[in-house]
């Protein structure tokens, strides 16, 4: 009767919670389902664009690329500052988290600017290679695909910090003296030992950056300067410049399904293998 008596006190506790789930979430996104069946006329039509519209082809393509670079330079990025972080010495410690920490109190807007100067023709990086003269011409650092991977792995590398510190500190350190004792190197130890423990951390880094990217909007909208559209972009032109309400109901409906479907074979397939 108490085993009951909890779980109904923990339903009537979360039946809050999922009733604004419902009316924040489900029900705009069964409006949406709603218009990529029925704009601008009922039937598959918008679903068949997705299939056989080159540019809407080429932009899945395109983020997903740019995706999986950020996905990958984040998370490298993320573990050496997070072994810096929860290994290091106290003073590295410190400047480590505060490296992670002012990120999230600068907008993104104000980020993404400031890689816009930066990286310009006319920015700071650019005027003082020529001033010392290593170049000649100005570099294509920004209003491209380079510039949105400097932009979204500059904001997305803190994210993945949580994941593999978590990793990181759940860690038990006598493995790694044992690894010691036996005569194994630093090198050897960090590489066999410390990589594959904290594997967990770096798959959970992963989903989080890789799921972010995929609807990231602000910072590929400025650095890519129009002609790096990626998906969360498309579906802004089609649904406020176009209009095309139907397709862009149709793009955001299958985004929303992909990542869906991401998160469940990564519960499905990797978290009992990370368990056994």
């Amino acid at each position: 009767m108490r085993h009951l008596s909890n779980k109904g006190g923990a339903a009537l506790l979360t039946a809050p919670l999922l009733v604004f789930l419902a009316i924040a979430y489900l029900w705009p996104f069964l409006g949406v389902v709603s218009w990529s069946f029925t704009l601008p006329e009922p039937g598959l039509g918008q679903y068949g664009a997705l299939l056989t519209d080159p540019l809407v082809q080429s932009v899945f393509v395109r983020t997903l690329r740019i995706c999986i670079v950020v996905t990958i330079a984040s998370v490298v990025a993320a573990y050496a500052i997070t072994v810096v972080w929860v290994r290091g010495t106290p003073t590295q410690r410190m400047i480590a988290e505060f490296c992670i920490l002012i990120p999230f109190w600068i907008s993104v807007l104000t980020r993404a600017f400031g890689w816009v100067a930066l990286l310009s023709n006319r920015g700071l990086i650019n005027t003082w290679l020529q001033s010392i003269g290593f170049i000649s011409e100005p570099l294509a650092l920004v209003r491209n695909e380079l510039g949105v991977i400097i932009g979204m792995t500059h904001f997305l590398t803190p994210f993945a910090v949580f994941p593999l510190a978590s990793a990181m500190r759940n860690l038990d350190d006598r493995v790694l003296l044992a690894a010691r004792g036996l005569g194994a190197s630093r090198t050897r130890t960090f590489w066999t030992i410390f990589v594959p423990m904290t594997a967990s951390g770096v798959i959970g880094a992963a989903l989080i950056v890789f799921v972010f990217a995929l609807g990231f909007f602000v910072t590929p909208a400025i650095l890519g300067g129009g002609r790096s559209v990626l998906v969360a972009e498309l579906v802004y032109l089609r649904i406020f410049q176009s209009p095309d309400w139907g397709l862009g109901a149709a793009i955001s409906v299958v985004l929303v399904l992909f990542v869906g479907l991401l998160m469940a074979l990564l519960f499905r397939y990797v978290r009992p293998k990370q368990m056994v």
